[in-house]
């Protein structure tokens, strides 16, 4: 196992891939440098003494600038490097594609097909509320639910409760409106009970009529102020759609019909070296496969964007994305928040200084395939291949978005460690291997062994495996864990 890595050789700094202490030398394309100071793993060494003022480079691209003298063999980290970034920028398409990696291979998954909403990989009753108020027998049914059946003949019985639906205005009210339909239209859902209340803003007629020609047999309606007993319907309700869902079966699906989600969070400095590499390489493959991937993650695109720009498949779609991403500048402009406030406290602690070194981390998870679509946030996916998605950053908000867009599962990467899943299988990759033996309950997936000198494309390989077992029931560990929950984007104002 190497110690370190100068990831590209234009980089004026090296990762430590584990504690570096102070006396070990450093050999580099700039030359050999003695580390002065404990680095510590995930951390950047400086390659160079550095005038204030000059550009950091990692990945080859600059993320940022030193606010002070820096000597060579010194760490780097969010004191005495500072972003490049500010305000609102003005982009030109110049369009730059790689050729395919990867061949059709032709293979298939275990999936589920539903009429009029397509292939899911899970067989499940939600029970889905209209508005805040209804949580508690949104809550109830599911547990009633769930003792009376065991869960036999399905994947799971769940409530996916929020506090929204109602004293919410224009784009918020729609976001919830889209969100809330779209997980009703999904095709991990065997049956779903949407439970309104009566007199929300979000009007339980009103909300089933924007679901257009849905299956009957499959989505049922009950609204608590018009039932003289809401528990005792709601069941009723519950147990026709049981009753249709335990009859569904697997069948062999082509992997063409896979959707998947592409998401990190709580990272560190190995992130673009071991986990978001890997899924862009997985990326890669499943739209060569005919599938179809999600980047999304706005404000972590910010510092890399040029490169997805790069990879727009037409001037429409690089006009697109050049709105999606100084659509959400101006968002933080117009609330009185800096543009580039990130990343984390979690993020600094493990290495990432600035939001460029994040952002070119994070994208890497997107490969090299072309971007093929943009989706405004609440949008359902319409094109196979590599979309990006408008959604922040945060890691419950941006995860519902890919679910409700139509993903199938979520793949996330972390260095940090995190349990929660969404409404759909939320795969948890390491990044490094202390944080997959140290967190086995939580983690699905250990990418550290890249740093450990596991060749990416061997890697890939088994992941291939385990993403397609998932997909064909294997449950991730969120599900193992019974966590699953939504978070809807607010922006404006609550009456």
């Amino acid at each position: 196992m190497a110690d370190y890595i100068q990831i590209n050789p234009s980089d004026n700094v090296a990762v430590a891939l584990r504690d570096l202490p102070a006396g070990v030398r450093v050999r580099s394309m700039q030359g050999d440098v003695t580390v002065l100071e404990a680095i510590p793993q995930g951390h950047k060494v400086a390659l160079k003494d550095f005038r204030a003022g000059e550009n950091v480079v990692k990945y080859g691209f600059p993320i940022g600038h030193t606010a002070c003298a820096v000597n060579a063999g010194c760490l780097l980290d969010e004191r005495n490097v500072k972003t490049n970034l500010s305000g609102l920028d003005t982009y030109s398409y110049t369009p730059d594609f790689s050729a395919p990696e990867f061949a059709d291979e032709g293979r298939t998954f275990m999936g589920y097909r539903r009429r009029g909403v397509g292939v899911g990989v899970r067989n499940e009753i939600w029970i889905i509320p209209t508005v805040g108020c209804v949580n508690g027998i949104a809550e109830e049914l599911s547990r009633m639910l769930r003792q009376e059946t065991g869960c036999r003949g399905v994947d799971n019985i769940a409530a996916y409760t929020h506090n929204y639906g109602c004293s919410q205005l224009g784009d918020d009210h729609e976001n919830t409106r889209r969100i809330l339909r779209d997980m009703v239209r999904h095709p991990n859902a065997g049956g779903v009970l949407v439970v309104g209340l009566g007199c929300e803003n979000n009007q339980p007629e009103a909300f089933m009529e924007s679901l257009g020609d849905y299956d009957r047999t499959r989505v049922k309606c009950l609204v608590c102020q018009k039932s003289g007993d809401e528990i005792g319907d709601g069941m009723t309700m519950l147990r026709e759609l049981y009753a249709a869902a335990s009859r569904d079966r697997r069948e062999a699906v082509p992997l063409s019909e896979l959707r998947v989600g592409l998401k990190c969070g709580g990272s560190d400095g190995l992130s673009g070296i071991t986990a978001n590499p890997l899924l862009g390489m997985f990326s890669d493959y499943l739209v060569a496969q005919g599938g179809t991937t999600v980047l999304t993650e706005v404000p972590e695109m910010f510092g890399a964007e040029t490169i997805l720009m790069q990879r727009c498949r037409t001037e429409k779609v690089f006009n697109d994305m050049v709105s999606m991403i100084n659509g959400f500048k101006k968002y933080f402009l117009d609330n009185g928040q800096p543009v580039y406030e990130n990343p984390s406290p979690g993020n600094k602690a493990g290495g990432i200084s600035t939001l460029e070194e994040k952002s070119l981390g994070c994208t890497q998870k997107s490969g090299t395939s072309e971007v093929v679509d943009v989706l405004g946030y609440g949008e359902r996916l319409r094109l196979r291949g590599l979309n990006l998605l408008s959604a922040p950053g945060n890691d419950l908000v941006a995860s519902t978005a890919l679910a409700a867009s139509g993903c199938h599962l979520v793949l996330f990467t972390t260095g940090r460690g995190t349990p929660f899943g969404t409404f759909v299988p939320t795969l948890k990759i390491s990044t490094n291997t202390a944080l997959y033996d140290k967190k086995r309950r939580w983690m699905d997936f250990d990418a550290g062994t890249v740093a450990e000198g596991e060749p990416l494309a061997e890697l890939c390989r088994s992941f291939t495996e385990r993403v397609i077992s998932v997909a064909s029931g294997t449950r991730a560990r969120n599900e193992e864990n019974g966590y699953a929950e939504i978070a809807i984007l607010k922006t404006g104002v609550t009456l």
